[in-house]
């Protein structure tokens, strides 16, 4: 038995010193992934086409309108942008409000999602046989399909010289 025993001892530590200092691969590592790329980039230069919708105005002379537009917009950083935009639309077969607008954009891009929620605030002027000023106030989300191309929506409350008017768009962004 001592023999035996003797044997084991022998031979569990020729193993362990075979093993000594040197280390085991483990096949159960896990490579590391990359983190996504964010589709919203630091600078951008975005191309909007939109449909965009009206109801409003002055004192009881409220009305409703439909149209399209475009905008050009330019982010100097992730979370701010600056842009332009210009919109037609009709009411009853007349170009009742043709805005031209000036805005600032602050965004919150959430990577993981391709969301932004952004808030925008401008003013410019519209036409509808006077020169009409106004300001702006609205909020809205944008999803991006791929790093160069989103779809928009958003809410804005235009007052001055418009009245009050409640306004909705919704497009296509193209962002380079």
């Amino acid at each position: 038995m001592k023999k035996l025993t003797l044997s084991l001892l022998v031979g569990v530590l020729a193993v362990g010193s075979a093993f000594a200092g040197t280390e085991a691969k483990s096949f159960k590592d896990k490579v590391p992934v990359a983190p996504e790329e964010c589709k919203f980039r630091d600078m951008e230069f975005q191309l909007d086409t939109f449909y965009t919708g009206f109801y409003g105005g002055k004192g009881t002379a409220f009305s409703t309108g439909s149209g399209g537009g475009f905008g050009l917009n330019f982010f100097f950083a992730k979370y701010f942008g600056i842009g332009y935009e210009a919109a037609w639309y009709d009411n009853n077969g007349t170009a009742e409000h043709l805005p031209l607008a000036g805005n600032f954009f602050l965004r919150y891009p959430i990577c993981s999602l391709n969301l932004a929620p952004y808030i925008v605030v401008g003013g410019g002027a519209a036409w509808d046989g006077t020169c009409l000023g106004y300001g702006n106030v609205g909020g809205g989300l944008e999803y991006r399909i791929t790093k160069n191309i989103g779809l928009f929506s958003d809410g804005r409350f235009f007052y001055g010289g418009v009245g009050n008017v409640g306004n909705f768009r919704a497009g296509l962004r193209f962002a380079f």
